[in-house]
């Protein structure tokens, strides 16, 4: 990298820490200010940088709105893919990613759990959105109006007796959701098949996506699939990170899917 280059881009981390005057700007790069000011003039003019009227600078909006355009322009399935691979590998079973579109949830991907019965279920295909866990996980993230008013309009199939039965139960399970930060379908729509479910969070604390892990009752029963609920939520926490353009710590990287009960 160009020593041009280098000095302009470490101007950026230094004003993410508040705004910063030219002299001060100068001392951190260890440069005469004529440089430095020809530095900051040049990422002022591409809207990176701002300088406030009180002539200290600050970052620019054009910055914020590069920031988000690459964030949209990520696809969380790419990036998440690697991590649900991973995740299949560890524990065996059916992992899903899905993602909230509108009034719907949907799978986007799916790796095949490793033994013979397998789990129906199809990318593109919407979630039973009551009793699911990957739809829990993301309508508890909703504002508390939005997740009403949901609650309000959604039909309640009984699928099994533990089916989720109407709007109140639906969301005061949401409300559950939310404080805990994961969710389970342990029989809500097949009654032979239990699940868990975590949040994947974007740069905003925003769940984007949701991760789950399901399974038989002949494979894994409800106890057994709750202890994988912590490698569940590491694999989450890693993709999160990655697609948040962080660096995943010791926490978030999947470990022996031997957890301990939440």
């Amino acid at each position: 990298m160009s020593q041009t280059v280098d000095r302009a881009l470490s101007i950026l981390p230094l004003l993410a820490r508040g705004p910063a005057s030219l002299e001060q700007v100068a001392r951190n790069l260890e440069v005469h200010k004529s440089t430095a000011l020809r530095l900051l003039r040049t990422l002022h003019e591409h809207g990176l940088v701002y300088r406030q009227p009180d002539q200290r600078y600050r970052l620019g909006v054009r910055l914020f709105a590069l920031a988000q355009e690459a964030v949209e322009s990520l696809d969380v399935r790419a990036v998440a893919h690697p991590h649900l691979t991973e995740l299949g590998a560890a524990c065996g079973h059916t992992v899903h990613l899905a993602v909230r579109q509108e009034d719907e949830v949907v799978y986007i991907d799916k790796v095949e759990s490793r033994y013979p019965v397998r789990m129906y279920s199809r990318i593109g295909r919407p979630v039973a959105i009551t009793v699911a866990a990957v739809a829990k996980v993301l309508l508890a993230d909703l504002p508390e109006p939005e997740r009403r008013a949901l609650a309000e309009r959604l039909d309640y199939p009984r699928h099994t007796p533990r089916s989720t039965p109407g709007p109140a139960a639906f969301l005061e399970e949401l409300a559950r959701v939310r404080e805990q930060g994961w969710a389970t379908d342990l029989g809500g729509h097949e009654e032979t098949i239990n699940c868990v479910a975590a949040p994947v969070r974007g740069p905003d604390g925003r769940a984007v996506a949701a991760v789950s892990v399901s399974a038989p009752t002949v494979a894994a029963g409800p106890d057994e699939l709750l202890r994988l609920l912590p490698l569940v939520r590491r694999t989450a926490d890693a993709i999160g990170a990655e697609y948040s353009g962080k660096t995943p710590d010791a926490r978030s990287r999947p470990a022996d899917p031997r957890g301990e009960h939440p």
